[in-house]
């Protein structure tokens, strides 16, 4: 477990905290330090007040962090109490966050073109590698999916960020290529050749991106999802099985070489 941890605790204001796709929310917090800190990959672990029960923070990854304005932009989907309850936190409310938290992404050296695969609320982290990419002038594909266009967030920012090549799925069809977006990751490592594959959503696609990376001898990093419910390497909530034995996500992730993942 590798120490100490960068995290640091934060003071923070909501600057805004609204709906963009069906059950999913765009948060603005005001953090001028934290901003300057956070590298892509990285995570926060927020405290939600309103409940003096909960105990727990909530562990969220960013999509932007602009360290100009000092803001950064967190993507979130209301998927219990917690959540529900920072939906609900208005402009000019406070709180505080321990962050940044784990490993990022590593991009090769001399990788030439990259393949991006986000599903879900997996966009954030993904993003925000994106524009890592662009700033390096490597250029990108992208491969997105939800389960439905309701559910859709992402598209025209990566667009926005410079991708060569979008392409969407939904589980119903309600836009895109109908199914998982599995397949057409299968068919773009076929068309192109790349030097780096990232992905970060539900665990049974990653594992599926993982191994396709692998088939065709591409480097894959996976951002994995766990309870990070310290932040810091103490509690052994987030423990992810690899090669190298159980590590915790919180330190040696959220981002893991995905070879070394046991799916």
């Amino acid at each position: 477990m590798p120490t100490p941890s960068p995290a640091r605790m934060h003071d923070i204001e909501i600057v805004s905290n609204e709906p963009i796709a069906q059950g999913i929310f765009a948060l603005t917090i005001r953090a001028p330090k934290l901003a300057s800190a956070l590298r892509p990959g990285q995570f926060v672990n927020i405290a939600v007040p309103g409940n003096a029960m909960s105990l727990l923070r909530i562990p969220l990854s960013f999509a932007y962090a602009d360290a100009a304005a000092g803001t950064v932009d967190i993507w979130y989907a209301v998927v219990g109490e917690g959540t529900d309850r920072l939906s609900r936190m208005k402009p000019g409310e406070t709180s505080d966050l321990l962050g940044p938290g784990g490993k990022g992404w590593t991009i090769p050296a001399g990788c030439e073109r990259a393949l991006l695969v986000a599903g879900g609320i997996g966009v954030p982290p993904v993003l925000c590698l994106a524009r890592e990419l662009a700033r390096g002038g490597i250029p990108f594909d992208v491969c997105m999916g939800a389960a439905a266009a309701a559910a859709l967030v992402g598209e025209d920012d990566f667009r926005a960020a410079g991708a060569d090549e979008v392409r969407v799925c939904t589980d119903d069809g309600s836009t895109g290529y109908h199914g998982f977006c599995t397949d057409p990751v299968t068919e773009l490592l076929r068309e192109k050749s790349y030097g780096y594959v990232a992905t970060c959503g539900p665990e049974p696609m990653m594992a599926k991106v993982a191994a396709a990376a692998s088939d065709a001898g591409v480097s894959c990093e996976a951002s994995l999802e766990r309870m990070m419910s310290c932040g810091f390497g103490a509690c052994s909530t987030c423990a992810v099985e690899t090669v190298n034995g159980m590590q915790g996500a919180c330190m040696c992730g959220p981002v893991f070489d995905a070879k070394e993942v046991v799916w």
